[in-house]
């Protein structure tokens, strides 16, 4: 028996879609921190060893900071995840990273004046 493959995937309006391609119906388990989620539902695809799968995604496990939502066979194999990134940790990240490339840019526009002067002197 092959693997189950994670070949794409999209978050959209709550739900996880994703394709998966295996020559049997996959046996898919969907954790949350080392919690089973319900509700993983996978249906033949319109290609060949192709499945289309999704799991809505509990607003439970919606919280400030990286939730991951992971999927993995039956004999324990991680095939695929879900990072979920929110609330005011992203913000912090975010702003830091703006400063940061505030400050790089200040040293690139001081750094080209100069050269720039230089060049005209």
């Amino acid at each position: 028996m092959s693997h189950p493959v994670l070949t794409g995937s999209q978050l959209r309006a709550g739900i996880w879609e994703f394709a998966v391609t295996c020559t049997a119906t996959p046996d898919l388990i969907a954790s949350h921190e080392g919690q089973v989620l319900p509700d993983l539902r996978c249906t033949k695809g319109t290609g060949p060893d192709r499945w289309q799968c999704s799991l809505p995604v509990p607003a439970a496990i919606l919280n400030d900071g990286l939730q991951t939502i992971v999927i993995r066979s039956a004999d324990g194999i991680t095939i695929g995840s879900l990072a979920i990134l929110s609330g005011a940790a992203l913000a912090d990240d975010i702003r830091a990273e703006i400063g940061l490339l505030r400050c790089e840019l200040d040293l690139l526009k001081a750094a080209f004046r100069q050269q720039h002067h230089r060049k005209t002197d």
